[in-house]
């Protein structure tokens, strides 16, 4: 009796299947008792249906087809395909994990890098009982050295090669700066760059890279602009940067990605920056404050937030600052070696030459030289050698300011011109024409608190100035209304005497 009702059952549900497909049409007294019966079991039915609907959408996925992947690859097969791979990309591929860093630093495929780019192929030949074969010259000391050690030697070896095409670059000096006259082309060859990483206070860092460059008579201006920089408020630190490829390579250009060296030039901290720097003006849209040595930074005026950054660098020793340092340590400047005389009484005291450069941004305000500058014993006090370069007395070496003075700057979006703002350049050699004192700064013409009290000039004395540990460079000058240019009346350099003393073996 039980087996009849579970073929109903079945025949119901097969039924009512065939009436829902089919629409409509009519119906059999044997459909008609099949309808009655799901009726009679509403919550059945309904549970019928639900897991059928279930069995069709809720089937497990299929399994993905096993890939195979490059770390999963044997080390040999591996090894076989960074043997194919050059030194940049090879270092890339060692930054992967750490099996690669140890396959990347196989002392095989390093020394066929280092063979091929630095000295030719060279055999010798081993004779055994059964045959004779070609053995490498470096294959002897293969096994025999610490994995990474031809790395470390090609890496070496390429740097000591770039620094000497450098310097040759560098050999020619200006007579009328004693600086490199060939810097931009050394630079260019060296394929360096500079960055700026700004550090907030919980160590988190930003890097800046985009800039634009300015090249004068005697140094560089880098101006870095962003759309993105970080809060002013959470910032402690400035780090200033020089970037040169690992392997600079004048025949293609250095990639951005590829491995890079950085070499610390300066370190600036930024908390309470608008209390601890110097305002050196303001146009419309931003303030300026300057930070020694040599860096400016514009603030937006209404959001006190940063707009741009300008570090101007000075060309002597720039190389060596930019390339020889390292991430934490600055380069530091070797000794100067004193030429001692006894025959001169006044030794160091005489024929300095003075370059001078000021400038705001592409326009050049003055660029000269000035000869054969001295001191007399006489005229030595507190502490500093007083060089006069420009006197008031004598207007027949008066110069005037070309163009009206201002700093020039941009951004992606913005571009203004702050007044009376400028970058000066100052170059002092010794007797021997070397470069005895040197620096590039941002500086800004201020109303003198003294009136004007020269005959040949009606209008309002000025002056700028600048100092560091090793010396003072005073300015004054005079606005002349009518034709709308400063005119230097008097400019004064005062050098520590303790400096003197040192660079020359003296006791003054």
């Amino acid at each position: 009796m039980a087996l009849p009702a579970r073929r109903g059952r079945g025949a119901m549900a097969v039924g009512r299947g065939r009436a829902l497909r089919g629409g409509g049409g009519a119906s059999s007294p044997g459909d008609r008792n099949r309808s009655r019966s799901f009726a009679a079991r509403p919550r059945e039915h309904f549970e019928a249906v639900n897991a059928g609907i279930k069995s069709l959408y809720l089937t497990p996925p299929m399994k993905p087809k096993c890939c195979l992947r490059l770390e999963s690859m044997p080390p040999e097969m591996l090894l076989k395909i960074f043997s194919y791979l050059d030194a940049v990309s090879l270092l890339c591929v060692g930054c992967v994990n750490k099996h690669f860093y140890h396959l990347a630093n196989d002392n095989g495929i390093w020394l066929k890098i280092y063979s091929n780019c630095f000295q030719p192929k060279k055999t010798i030949w081993a004779t055994n009982s059964e045959q004779t074969e070609t053995v490498s010259l470096g294959y002897a000391a293969l096994h025999n050295r610490k994995p990474g050690y031809w790395k470390k030697e090609y890496i070496f070896k390429q740097i000591a090669a770039v620094k000497t095409r450098v310097m040759q670059l560098v050999k020619p000096v200006d007579p009328y700066t004693g600086l490199p006259c060939r810097n931009r082309e050394a630079i260019k060859a060296f394929g360096l760059s500079w960055i700026i990483v700004l550090k907030d206070k919980n160590g988190k860092e930003y890097v800046i890279k985009k800039a634009k460059l300015s090249f004068k008579d005697t140094s560089v201006t880098i101006r870095w602009h962003s759309m993105n920089w970080p809060c002013l408020d959470i910032l402690s630190t400035l780090k200033l940067f020089g970037v040169t490829p690992l392997f600079p390579d004048q025949s293609r250009p250095s990639s951005k990605d590829g491995p890079h060296r950085r070499s610390l030039i300066a370190e600036y901290h930024l908390a309470n920056l608008t209390e601890s720097s110097v305002a050196l003006g303001a146009d419309k849209l931003v303030q300026l404050f300057n930070l020694n040595p040599g860096l400016l930074i514009g603030l937006w005026k209404e959001k006190n937030e940063i707009a741009f950054v300008t570090a101007s660098l000075h060309y002597y020793q720039l190389l060596e600052r930019s390339i020889l340092g390292s991430a934490t340590v600055e380069y530091t400047l070797p000794p100067n070696k004193p030429v001692l005389d006894d025959i001169d009484p006044e030794y160091g005291l005489h024929n300095y030459d003075l370059h001078l450069d000021m400038h705001g941004g592409s326009w050049t305000f003055l660029c000269g030289t000035f000869k054969n500058l001295f001191c007399r014993k006489d005229d030595i006090e507190n502490g500093y050698l007083r060089l006069t370069v420009i006197s008031l007395k004598d207007n027949t070496k008066h110069l005037p300011l070309i163009g009206t003075v201002g700093f020039s700057w941009e951004t992606d979006v913005f571009k203004g011109n702050v007044k009376d703002c400028y970058v000066m350049d100052v170059s002092l050699l010794d007797e021997n024409e070397k470069p005895f004192w040197c620096f590039s700064a941002p500086a800004y013409i201020r109303p003198s608190s003294r009136a004007c009290s020269l005959f040949d000039y009606m209008g309002h004395m000025y002056t700028t100035d600048y100092a560091d540990s090793e010396g003072k460079v005073c300015f004054e000058l005079v606005w002349l209304e009518e034709t709308k240019e400063y005119f230097i009346v008097n400019l004064v350099l005062y050098i520590s005497i303790k400096k003197v003393n040192k660079w020359y073996g003296t006791n003054y």
